[in-house]
């Protein structure tokens, strides 16, 4: 028998891009995790098993201050899979590792999925790129809904023909186009595209965002309710408005 059928099969290394979600924590940290609860209260799961890096650069911390931050982070279901910005001296064998190098991709403030696997229609995509004016911008178009405890993301613009359910999110690079009900979260421009919008057929979100600046469904103005709308941004501010 020849060696090539009788050697071992070599290990397969992947290379994958995951589009992560990066919290900024701010001094003192009690205000600001008292601020991201409210943040999750007003959108349930919105950290559940999202890939999450802490970025605490500039921070004048140690290590038990890390370690701390660290651990109620997980008392909040919030795993980080990766810490940027620490020095050597910040770090340990217990914390999450030091990670450098991704590509920017504004403060969004993303939202969650639950259980039940995505259908191929919504299996998730590589990140996106950072977003350049002027270059083409791909997109994909979805014939079906998306369902509770479905994440759809896409480097580019995305269109559902039909409604995303309440637990349910899209995430876009892009601007989102939703001909159906919104009842779950819709996040455009992840890639730091500003000029990106959200259109949907009817309004009752749990959460809208556009290059980190959002509205949770308390934030919504009652009249907008079951109406056709587009979110964009106008100097910093998220604007939205009724269609026809």
């Amino acid at each position: 028998m020849s060696d090539a059928l009788t050697a071992e099969k070599p290990i397969r290394l992947k290379g994958r891009s995951i589009l992560a979600l990066v919290l900024s924590p701010e001094l003192p940290f009690d205000d600001w995790l008292r601020r991201l609860d409210d943040l999750a209260a007003r959108s349930a799961g919105y950290f559940l098993k999202r890939p999450i890096i802490l970025d605490i650069t500039g921070l004048d911390i140690d290590r038990e201050q890390v370690r701390d931050l660290v651990s109620r982070l997980g008392d909040r279901d919030v795993r980080i899979m990766g810490i940027e910005g620490a020095a050597p001296s910040q770090l340990a064998v217990d914390l999450p590792p030091a990670m450098s190098g991704g590509r920017p991709a504004s403060d969004i403030d993303p939202s969650e999925i639950q259980a039940e696997s995505p259908s191929p229609a919504t299996q998730a995509k590589p990140a996106a790129p950072e977003w350049k004016p002027g270059r083409t911008v791909p997109s994909i178009i979805v014939t079906e809904p998306v369902r509770s405890g479905q994440s759809l993301m896409f480097e580019g613009d995305i269109t559902v023909v039909g409604s995303v359910g309440s637990g349910a999110e899209v995430v876009a690079g892009g601007s989102i186009h939703i001909y159906g009900t919104l009842r779950g979260r819709a996040v455009a421009g992840s890639a730091g595209d500003a000029s990106a919008r959200i259109f949907c057929s009817k309004l009752e979100a749990e959460l809208v965002a556009i290059t980190g600046l959002y509205k949770t469904s308390e934030d919504l103005e009652p009249e907008l309710r079951g109406k056709s709308v587009q979110f964009w941004l106008k100097n910093d501010v998220l604007m939205v408005e009724k269609l026809g």
